[in-house]
């Protein structure tokens, strides 16, 4: 069993793109993540440079496993056996690598953390509990449909979006470096959508680009004082139909398992689980 581990990524999607867009839905993220480096750069998360990694049960074997890490987040597993995410907890612990924490899907995460653990002496937490939603039928009922109407959003968006992202990352205990960035990007791409009632946006949501034949949701976010109205129903539902119009075959979204709110209303549209996913903080 052998990593490869990389600051190119140049390297890295010559080695793993066949890999990702396999099971695009489990490696949704690795997916937009290296997607947006290569569109906007190696920058575009933080000032220190993403590391990438491959992994083949033997030499010269198929790609079997991936992460990507783009400090100053945690090392993000896509699909991999507990075995090499395991063994990649060993090869960066050995290499001195700064890991604060890990994410992906519950089972590598957790052997991750275990080896991470075994290695440094850390412990560890759990910062989040996520589940991975894949759209089967999207269902719109008229009866729960809210008022208003959906529209993308536009650059006079752009003050009142930039504080809805910094509202939902203190929410989520999300770091986000260029929140600013981040909105201007997608507003330019036609990736955030609002739903919006007597002129006035009420709700957004975000949508990837479709990669690989999968698009994802999110953010999603209501201000307190308007939720409980559908309309973050209405927006997911307008979001999720446009990317199925843009050519994606998979929609997908990630929930907070600690929300029921929200697990129900994306259930009740149409979508349906595919995995639990964990984010691990460690502490030594």
């Amino acid at each position: 069993m052998t990593w490869t581990v990389s600051s190119s990524l140049d390297d890295f999607r010559a080695h793993t793109d066949a890999f990702l867009a396999e099971r695009p839905a489990e490696n949704t993220v690795l997916l937009t993540v290296v997607h947006r480096l290569a569109g906007h750069g190696l920058d575009v998360f933080g000032e220190l440079p993403p590391v990438f990694g491959w992994w083949r049960a033997e030499p010269g074997g198929p790609v079997a496993g991936a992460f990507v890490q783009t400090p100053p987040f945690e090392p993000r597993l896509g699909v991999m056996p507990v075995e090499a995410a395991a063994e990649l907890a060993e090869v960066l612990a050995a290499a001195g690598a700064d890991v604060q924490g890990v994410s992906g899907g519950e089972a590598p995460a957790r052997a991750f953390s275990a080896a991470w653990q075994a290695a440094t002496g850390a412990t560890d937490s759990v910062k989040n509990n996520q589940r991975l939603y894949r759209l089967g039928e999207l269902t719109l009922d008229p009866a729960r449909t809210p008022a208003g109407h959906h529209r993308l959003a536009v650059p006079a968006d752009r003050e009142l979006l930039i504080g809805w992202y910094r509202a939902f990352l203190a929410e989520t205990g999300v770091l986000l470096p260029n929140i600013a960035r981040s909105v201007d990007d997608r507003t330019a791409a036609g990736g955030l959508h609002v739903w919006e009632v007597a002129g006035r946006p009420v709700t957004m949501a975000g949508v990837s680009p479709v990669i690989a034949g999968m698009s994802r949701i999110g953010p999603v976010y209501t201000p307190h004082e308007l939720r409980g109205r559908g309309y973050a129903s209405g927006v997911t539902a307008a979001a999720s139909a446009h990317a199925l119009r843009s050519g994606a075959a998979e929609v997908l979204l990630y929930t907070d398992l600690a929300n029921p709110t929200s697990n129900n209303i994306y259930q009740r549209i149409g979508y349906r689980p595919v995995e639990d996913c964990l984010t691990l903080d460690f502490r030594r």
